[in-house]
């Protein structure tokens, strides 16, 4: 009974698309333009370096040499191996689905259980510095000093939503962990390192060219997502599904003593993070203090975009979508709940504004920010189509050699 009602649910939810489609072609070819563009110029180049590296550095055996001297940082704080710092590091560093891609990566390596990799995911896919400071903080609210208080209650709380799930799965695992009680050694993390890229039969080229067709089918797939929910969402708004479920959001707003104008924006983040956090920070109703708790939520949760991408990326795996799901939730809340606890101490002692919550932004650091997306934009569809190419070539060439 369970499948066939997921049955009907499918087949008229991909109906509904479809008809949408053909009755509003204007307003989804304009979404799906948008979506485009902001894949095309900013999420692509962005990522790209950071997917190749971090692929050749797995290849390379440099996680293995990492992940032995963390080990003793990793395993108490968050339960799971060394190598796990490697996936936080490089999610908080270039924003997700990253994480996702190093915790699926390291499991296919057989570094990590299922487990252990379930809780990696859980807090290694995280906002980009980037996106906190220049999309969110500069784009959005023209103020550079937000993102201190919207950055550090994002990745506090995402340590915390790690901290939180170290005791996930332990009865399934109680009898299969064994903590590591070697000393910290560079000898042996210099030994682990070079047994795994011996262990690895692949020459240096083939390793190389995997690594940047890995990644380039993994953002194209990223790209899909993001048009798909940005036609998505634009759909639901058309023909007044948003506003309607967004009648529910208001009665909890209001519970929580917040604006209920801000129902609408926060259900779009909860679809889409860009296109909510922007409508978030041009509601009127609220001040400054309802937008960004409302935003640190949202970049807490990721939005269903982001997740659809992270599940595309497990499906291959053994790793189970629930407990990633579970841990937005709690990192939403958590960020929410740091936004109003460091408001006073790390933006109303360090800036000035109004009662109404107009900020008083710096100049000099938000056109530093300015300039550098700026100039990712432009540069950043010659970075795109160059690399299309350069996966091209390597296709065509080992399809000659077959």
């Amino acid at each position: 009974m369970i499948q066939k009602i997921k049955t009907i649910l499918l087949a008229g939810t991909t109906a509904f698309i479809a008809i949408s489609l053909i009755k509003y072609p204007d307003q989804s070819l304009e979404a799906s333009i948008r979506g485009l563009n902001m894949w095309w110029e900013i999420v692509f180049p962005s990522l790209l370096p950071f997917f190749i590296i971090a692929e050749l550095l797995i290849g390379f055996g440099f996680v293995k040499f990492i992940g032995v001297l963390c080990e003793p940082i990793m395993r108490p704080l968050f339960n799971v191996p060394g190598v796990g710092s490697f996936a936080w590091a490089m999610g908080m560093a270039s924003g997700y689905p990253t994480g996702a891609k190093i915790s699926a990566r390291l499991r296919e390596e057989k570094q990590l259980t299922q487990i252990e990799a379930e809780r990696l995911v859980s807090f290694t896919n995280a906002s980009s510095p980037l996106f906190i400071f220049g999309a969110v903080s500069v784009g959005f609210f023209y103020d550079v000093k937000l993102g201190i208080i919207l950055g550090a209650s994002h990745y506090i709380g995402n340590a915390l939503v790690g901290v939180c799930m170290r005791f996930y799965g332990r009865r399934a695992e109680k009898k299969k962990t064994v903590l590591d009680k070697k000393k910290v050694s560079i000898i042996r993390a210099f030994r682990e390192m070079h047994q795994t890229r011996v262990n690895d039969p692949r020459p240096f080229g083939k390793i190389v060219g995997d690594a940047v067709l890995n990644s380039i089918q993994t953002l194209v797939m990223v790209g899909g997502f993001i048009i798909l929910f940005s036609v998505f969402t634009k759909l639901l708004y058309i023909v007044g599904v948003t506003p309607a479920i967004a009648t529910l959001f208001q009665y909890i707003l209001q519970l929580l003593t917040l604006p209920a104008d801000l129902a609408l924006p926060l259900l779009s983040g909860l679809f889409e993070i860009t296109l909510g956090a922007n409508l978030i920070s041009q509601d009127e109703a609220a001040n400054l203090l309802e937008k960004i708790i409302v935003v640190s939520f949202v970049l807490g949760f990721n939005g269903f975009s982001v997740q659809a991408q992270v599940a595309s990326i497990l499906a291959p795996t053994d790793i189970r979508f629930a407990p990633y799901f579970f841990a937005r939730i709690i990192h939403g809340l958590f960020a929410a709940i740091l936004t109003a606890l460091f408001y006073t101490p790390l933006y109303l002692n360090r800036t000035s504004f109004d009662f109404k919550g107009v900020p008083v932004s710096d100049s000099g650091h938000e056109a530093t920010w300015q300039e550098f997306l700026l100039r990712l934009a432009e540069i950043g569809p010659l970075i795109t189509f160059a690399s299309l190419a350069i996966a091209a070539l390597i296709i065509i060439r080992r399809l000659q050699k077959t």
